[in-house]
């Protein structure tokens, strides 16, 4: 049964082949400072390609998360309606879906709140737009037949773009 072999010299008290081994070993026993860069280099690109593929997953995300923020108002839009007979005017706004309109018209048949949770900003932080049909900020290119229109002007907060910049209507 061969001894397990020390880098120590002073442990190796027999022959000189014994010592060749050991001092073989001993040169063997780590990584060089070349060969840690080389490791930590491979995996810093790693981690970086890492990084980048989860930043476009979150945006995707955010995308996803915004269309369904849209449906979900619309769905309270409906509610409202069928409860108070019209949608909220635009000064109103998606407010009105969670607390009762205290400006004209005020809808006598309320029985909200229709949303489970206040109107909170869109996921790049801008704001939903609502805007009710015949009003002035209503948007030209929605549909004549829709009684309103809920645009997220995407991570830009301006009209139009592709992408992440790209708007998310209510009508498409």
């Amino acid at each position: 049964m061969k001894k397990i072999v020390s880098c120590k010299i002073e442990n190796c008290k027999s022959k000189k082949v014994e010592k060749q081994n050991v001092d073989r070993n001993c040169k063997n026993a780590g990584f060089t400072f070349v060969e840690t860069l080389a490791v930590l280099a491979i995996g810093a690109i790693l981690t970086a390609g890492a990084g980048i593929s989860a930043f476009k997953a979150i945006e995707i995300a955010k995308g996803y998360s915004a269309k369904e923020t849209v449906a979900q108002y619309k769905a309270a839009l409906q509610s409202y309606y069928i409860d108070c007979g019209t949608y909220p005017s635009t000064e109103q706004g998606l407010v009105a879906l969670w607390e009762k309109p205290v400006l004209v018209p005020v809808p006598e048949n309320w029985q909200g709140p229709y949303l489970d949770k206040e109107v909170k900003p869109d996921p790049w932080g801008g704001t939903y737009f609502y805007s009710k049909k015949g009003s002035a900020g209503f948007p030209s290119e929605c549909p004549e037949n829709l009684p309103y229109a809920i645009v997220c002007y995407g991570a830009d907060g301006v009209a139009g773009g592709d992408g992440r910049n790209a708007d998310i209507m209510s009508w498409r």
